[in-house]
């Protein structure tokens, strides 16, 4: 039984007349014929009573005509509702980031994509580093933000945001009017360090001339954590610039580039290359890259294909 041979059999109901139902259906009698026949056979029924050039339904017929039509109405209730989804995107889209990135670099994307898309509901999965990666790959989340570079063949990566990690110390702290610090410069400073991550890893490459003689106070996975110890004076620590612009412009906290070279950190928008992106997907990576003023791919990306769709 398939949608056709409903479509063939309520058109002979509509019509009482199985040449009528040829016509309307752009087929031969026989065929018709042969579709009704075979309706029967699978229902193991007779659905029509031919009486001469007259026919009717059966009692079964009858019965079998009601549930016909309401299977071609849900049809194209679905097709409706598909058809919808284009127009209004619903939904929803998991995205996978850490606290620092949610808070910092994802609230003005999220207000202007709802201006857009109010229809579709954001979920945000706070993980860490290679939890993000993951989380794409298993496709337990649709986006992710990280820092880059990612290595992995099965992701898209996008540039969405560039800034700097600096060393943050108090406003009296006797490094805070220094305008670069070398890793020697903080040999007699306890340290604030994040646990893990690719900062914690960039940041072992640039302190290991010291290494040995490295003043570590705390390890931390918070970014808020980080910036009121600093505050209260437990330590220095390495921020992104982003993270603590606020505290900076305040007053607060002083921020210091490194030396020789600034420790530069990237964050790309990251997600499956074999997944099907929906209107509402192609209008967070559009979103994303509006907001962000980036529109060059850290890899090849179908991205310009996909704004231009929108």
């Amino acid at each position: 039984m398939d949608l056709d041979q409903l479509h063939t059999f309520l058109e002979i109901v509509r019509l009482k007349s199985f040449s009528k139902a040829a016509q309307t259906c752009f087929r031969t009698q026989p065929a018709i014929s042969a579709q009704v026949r075979q309706l029967e056979q699978e229902l193991n029924t007779t659905l029509f009573e031919r009486l001469g050039t007259r026919i009717s339904l059966t009692m079964a017929g009858k019965i079998f005509a009601e549930y016909a039509e309401q299977i071609l109405n849900l049809r194209r209730q679905a097709q409706d509702s598909i058809n919808e989804l284009e127009k209004v995107p619903r939904g929803e889209l998991v995205i996978a980031a850490n606290e620092a990135t949610c808070i910092y670099v994802l609230p003005e994307v999220f207000s202007r994509y709802k201006e857009m898309f109010p229809n579709v509901q954001l979920q945000v999965d706070r993980s860490f580093g290679a939890r993000v990666v993951e989380a794409v790959i298993d496709n337990l989340a649709d986006f992710g933000i990280c820092q880059l570079p990612i290595q992995e063949k099965k992701l898209q990566v996008v540039l969405i945001h560039t800034d700097e990690i600096k060393c943050i110390v108090p406003p009296t702290h006797p490094l805070a009017g220094a305008k670069t610090i070398a890793c020697e410069d903080i040999v007699s400073y306890p340290m604030l360090l994040p646990r893990a991550g690719t900062t914690r890893a960039r940041l072992n490459a640039w302190l290991e001339p010291i290494e040995d003689s490295l003043n570590i106070s705390m390890e931390l996975d918070s970014t808020e954590m980080m910036k009121r110890f600093v505050g209260a004076g437990l330590g220095i620590a390495f921020l992104a610039a982003s993270n603590c612009a606020d505290e900076v412009r305040e007053g607060k906290l002083r921020a210091i580039p490194l030396a020789p070279e600034s420790l530069d950190r990237r964050l790309g928008l990251i997600y499956r290359k074999d997944k099907a992106l929906s209107k509402a997907a192609l209008g967070f990576i559009q979103v994303i890259l509006d907001q962000a003023g980036v529109g060059t791919p850290a890899t090849s990306n179908p991205t310009e294909t996909a704004r231009a769709i929108l």
